[in-house]
């Protein structure tokens, strides 16, 4: 399916929510204004959700200590039934369904512990409840779904039935104005046609979250639309169980579609709001992936403060060299930030008091990249053994340590439910939503003489009151944030530099206009810079929460200080990289790559790689392979 650039782009822009009924820290940080008043002080959970939130954790903790075998799981590439079925005793699979259709109504808070937990265990285990639970069938059910929808289907999530999200296609990733699974009504029901790839638990689901097209016709709006549909419906075929890098117990797969009949009343919401659906759900789905990332964080520096301190090289342990010193304090301050980050967003989702749409984004984005950082120094610090599998040292006698796996385990993260580079400009595209909003006609090339004539009068009164706020601020104080004692100097900082993103901001809206969007390396440091910011705010409202609560207090405010000095150095650098980059020399040498002009270089080498094309043809029609579709028995 053939769709031009401004095509693809309006049906993004479509699906966006484009109203702020509540407020948000994070969207005010990219306009300059550091409230800190929205995430201080740290909000709390209700005393009856931490009761039942704790009471889970521990029966959750026994299960995976005497059931979930990582290594087994790891080495077999397949979550055993047997896990799959206590984790359905223990109500595992209904963690964030509301006690009224059977599940356990955890918070956010709650649900995303129970996931570092998991995950902890077996990546696999996390990866299978996370896609259950934060995009398959419960939760867009839960937000767009009819009460006979919620009726039919919660209780099934809640105790028996997994399922899974349909989305990408061989063809159709980030972009899905392409995407071609049609679902053609035909009287109270539609005819699903298509493949879908990639379709985590799609292997073992049994109820799935479909997208598909419908044609526009006679009393049909169509447009992208999602249905829910029974995994063991005739004509669903699982042709492939794909096998990755890492995650190896992910049952992922390729899922053809064949003249499927789904009821209407299994239409989520109206024709067309399917992109909608999927973009809301993931609002707060992207919390689980951050969530993993803290488990794993929490990981790395417990086996890197054990091995540092048993592993001596010239006369000291290891983590007294500054070396390996540096990196220790960089697991630590770093885990300690990104648990900052999850906990406040998962408690203000939970509150339900502001929009983290961009909140959430920023924890997905910030939490994968860290996280795969620090698995990179874990293996480092344990060098040899580092690179060398958990299987292979425990047979020689050693610790079977799996740094590695939880190398390649946390890899996907960084393309999970929106890669990085996605999640760059969807957050820079809310970050501007500001500008676009009073001044978007400006740089519309399709825009009338009025409508720029309007946009310009609406511009220059919205920038006369922004801009002469950006000049100074509460940042510029000495005494500004004072009860947080030590770490006061780096809030005034986070409120200077919010002042000074939101200028760069404008300054670079001023100068490339239109042109504004394709400006992606700009747009990654902006986002990147606001990344940091939130996370030494959050990391400092956790830390000064610790301290009043006598609850390792000191300690905490240490590691707040820690990370606040090295994320400092790193947003210097990103606003240093914003003005002075080689974006224009790469766009140079990007043409010269895919021109042919450096061939040259690619010579003296053969290519392991088979025969076949990049991107395998996916007609539509009967399937040729055999179901390899799995029930949990």
């Amino acid at each position: 399916m053939t769709v031009s650039e401004r095509e693809a782009r309006q049906v993004a822009e479509a699906a966006r929510e484009k109203d702020w009924r509540k407020p948000s820290f994070a969207k005010e940080l990219f306009l300059g204004r550091f409230r800190l008043d929205l995430i201080h002080p740290h909000p709390e959970p209700a005393a009856d959700d931490v009761a039942r939130g704790e009471e889970f954790l521990g029966r959750l903790r026994e299960f995976v200590e005497t059931k979930v075998d990582g290594a087994l799981i790891e080495r077999e590439a397949r979550i055993p039934d047997e896990v799959v079925n206590g984790l359905k005793e223990l109500g595992a699979l209904g963690m964030k369904v509301g006690t009224e259709y059977g599940g356990l109504g955890l918070t956010q808070l709650y649900y995303n512990k129970a996931l570092a937990l998991v995950s902890s265990a077996s990546p696999a285990v996390g990866a299978l409840l996370s896609a259950h639970q934060s995009i398959g069938v419960p939760q867009p059910v839960k937000l767009f779904g009819t009460q006979e929808q919620k009726d039919a289907f919660l209780p099934r999530c809640a105790r028996t039935d997994i399922s899974a999200f349909l989305l990408t296609e061989p063809d159709v990733g980030s972009d899905p104005a392409r995407l071609s699974t049609t679902a053609e009504p035909d009287g109270d029901t539609y005819v699903l046609d298509g493949v879908k790839l990639w379709t985590t638990n799609g292997v073992v689901a049994d109820l799935l979250v479909v997208m598909a097209r419908v044609p526009r016709s006679e009393g049909h709006k169509g447009g992208i639309t999602a249905f829910v549909v029974e995994g063991g419906s005739e004509g669903i075929t699982v042709e492939q169980r794909n096998a990755f890098m890492g995650l190896r117990g992910l049952e992922n797969g390729v899922t053809r579609f064949h003249r499927v009949r789904v009821p209407a009343a299994n239409r989520i919401g109206p024709e067309g709001a399917g992109l909608k659906v999927a973009l809301t759900t993931l609002n707060t789905g992207r919390l689980s992936l951050p969530a993993t990332c803290v488990g794993a964080g929490k990981w790395c520096l417990k086996i890197a403060r054990q091995w540092s301190e048993a592993r001596v090289q010239w006369g000291r342990p290891v983590a007294r060299h500054e070396a390996v010193g540096g990196k220790l304090s960089f697991i630590a301050a770093t885990t300690f930030a990104l648990e900052a980050v999850l906990d406040l967003s998962s408690q203000m989702a939970d509150e339900d008091r502001n929009d983290i749409r961009i909140e959430a984004a920023l924890a997905k984005l910030y939490g994968s990249e860290m996280a795969c950082l620090m698995a990179d120094e874990l293996v480092q610090i344990r060098g040899g053994r580092g690179y060398e599998t958990a299987e292979s040292l425990a047979a020689r006698g050693e610790r079977g340590v799996p740094a590695e796996q939880i190398l390649r385990d946390l890899r996907i993260n960084r393309i999970f439910e929106g890669s990085t580079e996605i999640m760059h400009l969807l957050i820079a595209r809310e970050a501007v939503d500001a500008h676009l909003s009073v001044a978007g006609d400006l740089i519309d090339p399709d825009a009338s003489v009025a409508d720029k004539r309007k946009a310009a009068l609406s511009a220059g009164s919205f920038y006369a009151r922004w801009l002469p706020k950006l000049v100074a601020g509460p940042g510029q104080l000495p005494r500004t944030y004072a009860e947080f004692g030590s770490l006061a100097p780096h809030l005034r900082y986070a409120e200077r530099a919010a002042r000074k993103l939101a200028r760069s901001t404008f300054y670079a809206m001023s100068r490339w206009q239109g042109r504004m969007e394709t400006k992606q390396g700009f747009l990654g440091r902006i986002v990147d810079i606001g990344a940091e910011l939130f996370a030494m705010s959050a990391a400092c409202v956790r830390a000064e929460k610790l301290r009043r609560e006598g609850a390792h207090g000191t300690a905490a405010c240490q590691l707040a200080d820690a990370f606040c000095q090295q994320s400092r150095l790193r947003i210097e650098e990103l606003f240093g990289r914003l003005w002075s980059n080689t974006d224009d020399l790469d766009r140079k040498v990007v043409r010269g790559v895919l021109d042919g002009a450096y061939t040259w270089l690619e010579e003296g080498i053969t290519d392991p790689s088979t025969e076949g094309p990049w991107i395998a043809e996916a007609p539509h029609g009967p399937s040729a392979k055999e179901n390899v579709h799995r029930p949990i028995r």
